[in-house]
């Protein structure tokens, strides 16, 4: 996915100040690219096991490997160079009873995250509406 820039983009995590004509750039590189991701990972998942609806679906934490599955998902759904070689999403989240309001939540820390971290909120929506589409290979209760 791409859009189009008009205004010179600030990423949230990196502080390099970007592009003042007019040009297409991927979500990933508006918002600062990989090291934007670790970060908005990093704050996310430590709202996710915060939380006490959704912390219990971390019985043992969150590893190393969720964080980078979930860095390359994100990073090509963002349009980034990444490519996802990981499990397969609906058969790694099946057997875990998701319902729409635990993916709910998992979206509002999502928003919460990208909105610490300073990415605007044309940007936050975008990111969201992506992840969204997600709803039906997670949900399965």
């Amino acid at each position: 996915m791409t859009i189009t820039c008009t205004e010179p983009l600030t990423p949230p995590v990196n502080g390099v100040t970007g592009h003042g004509t007019t040009e297409e750039i991927s979500l990933y590189d508006a918002i600062g690219g990989r090291d934007a991701l670790v970060a908005a990972v990093e704050n996310f998942y430590g709202r996710l096991l915060a939380d006490p609806e959704i912390g219990p679906f971390f019985p043992e934490g969150v590893t190393a490997r969720h964080r980078a599955y979930l860095v390359t998902v994100l990073g090509e759904a963002l349009g980034g160079p990444e490519r996802y070689r990981g499990p397969d999403l609906a058969k790694a989240h099946s057997h875990l009873g998701i319902t729409d309001h635990h993916f709910n939540l998992v979206a509002g820390h999502l928003d919460a995250t990208l909105e610490h971290l300073g990415v605007p909120r044309d940007l936050t929506n975008k990111i969201i509406a992506i992840v969204a589409t997600l709803r039906p290979v997670v949900v399965t209760a």
